[in-house]
């Protein structure tokens, strides 16, 4: 007996791995999320959720701790990633890799070093909010400028000299050129900062002294005591995570992203 081979059999893996690793975990999540203690459906957990001050005040303070740490991030990055793919440095690479390498380093081991440097310089319980944004600036910064990198590298130099032909000068061709073009990379940049640093708790305890809390904490706690709640927290998590990628476009396809910015 001959064996045929099937482009359909290489699914088999990925399906496999989609439904134990993605759609289970995801059933179970909704199912503790509308179930009591006793495993009878309820909503109590989502009443409690929207009408206890703390967990809102919670899901507040993750939001606008995630906001401005993407707002600082894209403002570093940008020029950053602007400089190194429009220079003609012939080791271009060499100064990304400077952005590139803490990521290869244990993420523990480079918030123990702000830690520490933060405690040398004395801010260390001080401003605590600050601290947990400046570490998660330097943690999800590299996230920031590959996006960028990419996307302003694939930019053809025809359209800047096109530009300068028609008058354009160095202003008017970064708004009408620059920029359009590389909203995939801008739009990609922020949904790799902006969704993580709500949920990255281990920063804002060791840089917050454990006094600023963020929703993956919450997360992080209720499951350690509280399935129901925990879950009902998790999807209202992943909630936003959706809403935010279909306003930054994340299911669209990159032609489509593209023509839409231009």
């Amino acid at each position: 007996m001959k064996l045929r081979f099937s482009r359909k059999a290489l699914c088999i893996p990925y399906a496999v791995f989609l439904l134990f690793f993605v759609i289970v975990p995801m059933l179970v999540i909704v199912f503790y999320a509308f179930t009591d203690r006793n495993n009878h459906i309820s909503f109590q957990n989502f009443i409690q959720f929207f009408s206890d001050p703390t967990k809102l005040s919670t899901i507040v303070y993750s939001l606008v701790i995630a906001l401005i740490t993407t707002a600082v991030t894209l403002l570093i990055a940008y020029p950053v990633s602007y400089i190194l793919a429009r220079s003609k440095i012939k080791k271009k690479t060499v100064l990304l890799l400077l952005f590139i390498t803490p990521m290869w380093i244990n993420f523990v081991l480079r918030v123990n070093a702000i830690r520490e440097l933060l405690n040398w310089i004395g801010l260390l319980g001080e401003a605590n909010y600050f601290n947990t944004v400046l570490g998660m600036v330097y943690d999800f910064l590299p996230f920031m400028i590959l996006p960028l990198y990419t996307t302003m590298q694939k930019i053809d130099n025809s359209l800047y000299e096109a530009s300068a032909d028609l008058g354009g000068n160095a202003v008017t061709t970064f708004f009408r050129i620059t920029v359009p073009l590389s909203m995939p990379g801008i739009l990609s940049g922020i949904t790799m900062v902006f969704l993580p640093s709500m949920t990255n708790y281990v920063v804002s305890d060791m840089l917050g002294n454990s006094k600023v809390t963020i929703i993956g904490k919450f997360i992080e706690t209720y499951f350690g005591s509280d399935w129901h709640m925990g879950s009902m927290i998790a999807l209202f998590l992943l909630i936003i995570v959706f809403v935010s990628t279909i306003f930054t476009g994340g299911f669209k396809s990159e032609e489509n992203a593209r023509g839409a910015n231009l």
